[in-house]
């Protein structure tokens, strides 16, 4: 997704490329669903590994606990502020011109989630087999 707006901006500061809700939408609901995958948004597959992780620290160190639950915390709220600083504030006045987004990169984007989503169905190809 970076390297779309890159292609875009020609620029790698994420700040650049603010507004681009604007031009591209469906970037930017590519750009929603990466954040909330991100950020463990149930039922994603990253819901299931932070709540193994955080039991396990638990079960390990009850203080790891403030730790974990900080890193946590700390990802979603990067995740919010990333997505609402490269997608939601005013568009830039430096960008003239943009080019339209292609089904390459809608492709890609599905390529990546596609396997997500489908862990979700059968959580048993990563996890192991249930006993």
């Amino acid at each position: 997704l970076a390297n779309t707006n890159y292609e875009r901006t020609h620029s790698r500061t994420l700040l650049l490329a603010r507004g681009l809700q604007l031009m591209l939408p469906l970037m930017a609901s590519w750009w929603l669903l990466a954040n909330l995958m991100n950020m463990a948004l149930p039922p994603t597959i990253n819901l299931t590994g932070e709540l193994l992780i955080i039991t396990s620290m638990y079960n390990w160190s009850p203080l790891t606990i403030m730790l974990t639950g900080a890193g946590t915390l700390l990802t979603a709220a990067y995740s919010l502020h990333m997505f609402l600083m490269t997608q939601r504030s005013k568009f830039p006045r430096h960008i003239i011109k943009m080019s339209p987004t292609y089904t390459r990169e809608h492709l890609l984007m599905a390529l990546h989630i596609l396997p997500l989503l489908m862990l979700l169905t059968k959580p048993e190809l990563v996890m192991g087999p249930l006993s």
